[in-house]
C-alpha cells in the first residue's frame, strides 16, 4: 500500500480539499488528508498524506510556515484579499520606507492577532466566512501568534502612486494569518491594507523546492517515503533489534538520552523510532526512566498506543 507524503505546488484558484480530491484519484485511494489549508488565492506548499502517512499530518500542522506576499497599502477590502470587495480606499502617497518598516517591525515577534473575519474559524458551530456571507457582522477574538521574521523587499508605487505595494517574506507560527497581517499594517499607516498574492514556500522542514504541480504529479507520483518524512519532522531514535521488537507490540523500552531535559519527546513532539534496517517503528514519548509509543507503524501490529 502506497503510504507517504506528496509536497504538491497549489495552484491559484483551487481550494485545498480539492487538491486533495484530485490526489485521491492519482494515488488511487480515499485516505489522503492535509496538513493545513492555503485559501484559493494562494499557491504554493500543500503537504499531503497518504495512507499510513495521514497519521502524521497533526505534527506537521503545527510547524512554523514561510511565505512570500505582496500587500497593497491604499486599498481595504471585505476578506483582507484581493478575492473581496473594495471597502474603503485611502492615498498612501505621503507613506515613507521608514514609516513602512516601522509598521512591520512593531508586527514582528510575539503579537496578538484577530483573525480575518472571512477565515475557516467556527464561531458557534459555524465557520467564520459562512457567517459573514449570510450578512452577519463577525468579530473574532485576538489570539496569540508568533512572527519569527518580517522581511521588506521592495516598496512599489502602484495606481498613479496612490497605493503602494509591498512585498515581503513571513516566517510564523501556525495559526498566523498573513492577510491580517496585511490588514493590520494598512490600519497602522492610516491608509488601509489588503493582500494581493500569497505563496508558501515552507511547512516545517518541507520546502518549495520538494513541491511538485499537479500536472507534475500527473506524470509521476512523487511521494516523500514514511522514514524519510518522519526523519525530517521529528528528533530521530535509533533502536537495536530488540527495542524494535518491543516497541512493534506497543510495550516500553528505556528512555531516550533527552528524557528529564526540556528536549524530552513527548506525546504532542514525539522521536520518531527507526528499526536498525532504517524503517520507521513508532513515534515515541519519553515517561520517566521509560519511553512509550505515541503511535506504532510496525506492518502487523500498527495501532495507536494507549
Amino acid at each position: 500500500m502506497l503510504s507517504g507524503l506528496v509536497i504538491v505546488d497549489k495552484p491559484q484558484g483551487w481550494t485545498s480539499h480539492d487538491v486533495v480530491g484530485r490526489m485521491r484519484r492519482l494515488a488511487g485511494t480515499r485516505k489522503v488528508g492535509h496538513a493545513g489549508t492555503l485559501d484559493p488565492m494562494a499557491t504554493g506548499v500543500l503537504v499531503l498524506g497518504i495512507n499510513k502517512a495521514t497519521r502524521l499530518l497533526t505534527y506537521i500542522v503545527g510547524t512554523s510556515k514561510t511565505y512570500t506576499a505582496t500587500i497593497r497599502l491604499g486599498e481595504s477590502t471585505v476578506t483582507d484579499d484581493a478575492e473581496g470587495e473594495v471597502i474603503a480606499t485611502h492615498s498612501a502617497a505621503t507613506v515613507t520606507e521608514e514609516a513602512v518598516r516601522a509598521g512591520v517591525a512593531a508586527l514582528t515577534g510575539e503579537i496578538q492577532q484577530v483573525p480575518s473575519s472571512v477565515s475557516a474559524i467556527k464561531v458557534n458551530g459555524e465557520r467564520a466566512y459562512a457567517r459573514v456571507r449570510s450578512g452577519e457582522d463577525v468579530k473574532l477574538a485576538a489570539r496569540p501568534v508568533t512572527i519569527h521574521r518580517f522581511a521588506v523587499h521592495s516598496i512599489r508605487p502602484v495606481k498613479d502612486g496612490e497605493a503602494l505595494d509591498v512585498d515581503v517574506t513571513v516566517e510564523c507560527s501556525s495559526g498566523t494569518y498573513i492577510r491580517a497581517l496585511a490588514r493590520d499594517l494598512g490600519e497602522a499607516l492610516g491608509t488601509g491594507g489588503h493582500l494581493t498574492a500569497l505563496r508558501r514556500t515552507q511547512v516545517g522542514p518541507y520546502t518549495l523546492e520538494q513541491a511538485r504541480t499537479l500536472e507534475q504529479l500527473a506524470e509521476e507520483l512523487e511521494v516523500l517515503e514514511m522514514s524519510q518524512a518522519a526523519r525530517a519532522l521529528m528528533p530521530n531514535r535509533e533502536l537495536s533489534d530488540e527495542e524494535t521488537n518491543e516497541i512493534s507490540f506497543g510495550r516500553r523500552i528505556a528512555a531516550g538520552v533527552d528524557a528529564g531535559t526540556p528536549q524530552a519527546a513527548t506525546a504532542e513532539k514525539p522521536a520518531a523510532a527507526f528499526a536498525p534496517d532504517g524503517s520507521l517503528v513508532a513515534l515515541l514519548a519519553d515517561a520517566g526512566s521509560f519511553a512509550k509509543p505515541v503511535l506504532v507503524f510496525a506492518p502487523s501490529n500498527e495501532q495507536q498506543a494507549t
